[in-house]
């Protein structure tokens, strides 16, 4: 029995991968079009939640939003989740319609026909480089300013130790969103980690719940306020993370 699971966990991954290629290259001739202006951007990020989804579905999963306040479209915001699969880009782009753009981990760009899109239209960071994190602040006020939002995941990256339920949060999405004076969008993600985590023999098709919280305004408040609203952020996660465990 152990040996079946081994073969379609196996099978399973490879298959998550190809429906990655899939869609990029359908779609290619369209894709490299909205990417040679600052202007098709828009046309990209719709193209990039049918890429989502086509995974998603593809990979026997589906998604059910709880969404507790809408999103003003023509307002930007700093989108910030809990971070613990491979899945967690995908979830995101099916979850959110507001046109955003990542801020992501220079590594990432480095998966073939994937990160060639990633590195044009994300904004990379190098976490043990200074110079980089200083980067992110001029190059995320570029997008606000074209009314785009930006999408964080706080953690910094996903926890070795699978048993921690939400790991804790770096500074840099609430620096940023104080600095523009942008609002903050609390996700909670509660399967992620069990329907595709990073260990490799693991997962399983199955439901995604998602939380989309209350807007955090940020209007007003200075640095000061960054470690208040960092934590309230937090805890609204965890609380969320933990009353989804319960009634698992």
């Amino acid at each position: 029995m152990k040996g079946i699971k081994i073969i379609f966990w196996t099978l399973w991954r490879v298959w998550f991968y190809v429906l990655m290629a899939i869609p990029i290259l359908v779609m290619f001739p369209f894709l490299i079009l909205s990417i040679l202006s600052e202007k098709g951007y828009p046309y990209f990020f719709k193209m990039a939640r049918i890429w989502a989804k086509f995974i998603l579905f593809g990979m026997g999963f589906f998604y059910k939003i709880n969404k507790v306040q809408p999103l003003d479209f023509h307002k930007s915001y700093m989108i910030v989740a809990n971070h613990t699969s491979m899945a967690d880009i995908m979830l995101m782009l099916a979850a959110v319609k507001n046109p955003f753009v990542f801020v992501g981990k220079q590594e990432l760009a480095k998966i073939p026909l994937f990160g060639f899109f990633y590195k044009r239209t994300c904004i990379l960071v190098d976490r043990g480089c200074s110079k980089s994190r200083m980067e992110v602040f001029n190059q995320a006020q570029k997008r606000i300013d074209r009314g785009l939002s930006v999408c964080i995941f706080p953690e910094g990256g996903v926890p070795d130790d699978e048993s921690v339920l939400l790991d804790s949060f770096k500074d840099g999405a609430f620096r940023l969103a104080l600095e523009h004076q942008i609002p903050i969008v609390p996700i909670t993600f509660a399967d992620n980690k069990k329907r595709l985590s990073y260990t490799f023999f693991s997962g399983s098709p199955g439901l995604m719940r998602v939380k989309i919280h209350s807007i955090v305004e940020t209007h007003g408040k200075t640095g000061a306020d960054r470690k208040i609203i960092r934590d309230e952020v937090r805890e609204t996660i965890y609380n969320q993370l933990v009353e989804f465990d319960s009634i698992n």
